[in-house]
């Protein structure tokens, strides 16, 4: 009850060390040793996408202020949930809460690229013409929202130690800038650490303008859903450096670049054409 009790009060403060910690490891790295060329300004990616994330953080604030862990708090308090019904070994249980919604989060991925409407949501991640650390970070408020409430149901039925909770989203934070860093690393070392961990270059795959190479690779932080769900990819077709980042029809960058086009971009255009409908390489 004490740590549960000291990491309510130090949230906050945990979760962001942690976050510009491994934000700033990850600038510096991709500045001293960048993966791939970048194709737009650099500046305005940055700025526009970071404000993307305050306007985010802004919200979450407002609308739930309690937040992850408030709710794993409660849920414990109220003995709900299955943790909080079948009494385990609380190493056992942190480790399993864990991975159990990490889970939640590959399908919750795989359903925003599955249902149509979501899908006009997610693609303000995926609309980013480079890939790097800020990308990890770029969604759209309402799906910012809408994760919210998926997280909430997940605690709520799953009763999760506090702890386990605030591991999650540190976890989750991290390895979101990680696999989405601009980076590379040895091929050797790449390779064994996919077994484990999401790699730079295994989830950059997944964010190819080709449709087969969309649909796969859909893990934030553990590999193993790819591989269990067949929906892994080892290397993008045309490699690393010769594959192209984005969405086919958006390239404009004040829809794709500046913060007031990727708030709108969601409600243009029509509503077919979504990513996951697409299982076959179309090369035109």
């Amino acid at each position: 009850m004490e740590l549960n009790n000291w990491v309510l009060t130090h949230e906050i403060q945990i979760r962001l060390g942690f976050f510009f910690g491994v934000f700033a490891i990850m600038a510096a790295w991709e500045l001293a040793a960048p993966r791939r060329a970048l194709t737009a300004s650099k500046g305005v990616r940055w700025a526009n996408n970071m404000g993307l994330v305050f306007l985010n953080s802004l919200v979450v604030r407002l609308l739930f202020p309690a937040a992850a862990v408030g709710v794993a708090a409660f849920a414990q308090a109220q003995g709900w949930g299955l943790f909080n019904y079948y009494q385990l070994a609380f190493p056992l249980a942190v480790i399993l809460s864990v991975i159990i919604m990490d889970g939640v989060i590959y399908l919750q991925h795989v359903m925003v690229h599955a249902v149509p409407l979501l899908w006009r949501l997610h693609r303000v991640h995926h609309a980013d013409p480079d890939y790097d650390v800020t990308t990890g970070a770029r969604f759209h408020p309402l799906e910012i929202i809408l994760s919210m409430l998926i997280k909430f149901a997940t605690i709520l039925l799953l009763g999760p130690p506090v702890v386990a909770v605030v591991i999650f989203e540190v976890l989750l934070n991290a390895t979101a800038m990680f696999n989405h860093g601009n980076v590379k690393l040895p091929s050797s070392v790449d390779r064994v650490l996919r077994w484990f961990l999401v790699t730079p270059d295994m989830h950059r795959v997944h964010h190819s303008v080709e449709d087969d190479e969309t649909n796969s690779n859909f893990g934030f932080s553990l590999p193993w859903w790819d591989r269990v769900f067949g929906t892994y990819r080892d290397q993008p077709r045309a490699g690393h450096e010769g594959m192209t980042i984005g969405i086919h029809k958006f390239q404009d960058p004040k829809q794709i670049s500046w913060l007031p086009g990727m708030l709108i971009l969601p409600f243009r255009g029509k509503i077919s054409g979504y990513a996951i409908n697409r299982r076959h390489w179309d090369s035109d």
